[in-house]
């Protein structure tokens, strides 16, 4: 079980119902009846993630424009570094992936789950 805190669940809520449309095409094209079960919109300490495969121990975020600024690297780390510490596998992706490589960045996805 990771930690979980709930102030961030309506935030969590409100993301899930105003998903962009990177993280819905990933969620109904491929995540929403993987044979592993995906959440999405968890929180997980202070932070809530795209997709969480909890028996996979995979986290899979897909970022916008605003993770490539100075500030957003620097954030995008530190909260991996906290991930990761957890046992946690983070997978990145951009929305340009997601829209111009959605078969191989679902490929990358299930090969990490075949090999775990």
């Amino acid at each position: 079980m990771f930690p979980y805190n709930r102030k961030y669940k309506p935030r969590a809520q409100e993301l899930r119902k105003n998903a962009t449309p990177q993280e819905n095409k990933l969620w109904y094209g491929f995540l929403r009846k993987h044979p592993c079960p995906f959440t999405r919109q968890k929180t997980i300490d202070n932070y809530i993630v795209d997709f969480l495969c909890h028996s996979k121990k995979l986290v899979i975020e897909i970022d916008g424009s605003q993770h490539y600024t100075e500030d957003g690297l620097e954030y995008d780390q530190v909260r991996t570094d906290l991930l990761e510490s957890m046992g946690l596998y983070v997978m990145r992706f951009t929305n340009t992936d997601i829209d111009n490589s959605f078969s191989s960045i679902c490929a990358k996805i299930q090969k990490y789950i075949d090999l775990c």
